[in-house]
């Protein structure tokens, strides 16, 4: 199987509404830079800016809600962001069976992605 295959499938295995709301997500990551591609880590969709890991999709396995996990997380500051247990990674949760907030998630993919185009993130030489 293909790499390209093996990440639609990260998606399809997905049950609804889950899975639309996760095709949803990526279709809004993948809109907001042409320099965003998307690859398969850790059985994850995740999305890389010039090749540094920006954001991932996963489901929560407590919450059973989808979310955006922003690499550099510690690094951004919008309340609507969950720190959890982790020091580097925030996410953003999903209702799944709801509209996703397009304006809320592109602001933040736009800081997310101004850590690495301004040089506080460092990319890949």
């Amino acid at each position: 199987m293909d790499i390209v295959n093996e990440i639609d499938n990260s998606y399809l295995k997905q049950p609804e509404p889950f899975q639309s709301c996760l095709l949803a997500l990526k279709d809004i990551i993948l809109s907001q830079d042409t320099d965003i591609t998307s690859v398969l880590k850790y059985g994850m969709p995740f999305f890389c800016y010039k090749g540094k890991m920006l954001c991932y999709l996963w489901i929560h396995k407590k919450q059973q809600q989808p979310y955006i996990g922003f690499m550099e997380g510690r690094y951004l500051d919008y309340p609507e962001l969950v720190v959890e247990n982790r020091s580097r990674i925030k996410i953003l949760l999903f209702e799944p069976d709801q509209d996703l907030p397009v304006e809320k998630i592109e602001n933040i993919l736009k800081g997310a992605l101004d850590l690495y185009k301004s040089g506080k993130i460092a990319l890949k030489k």
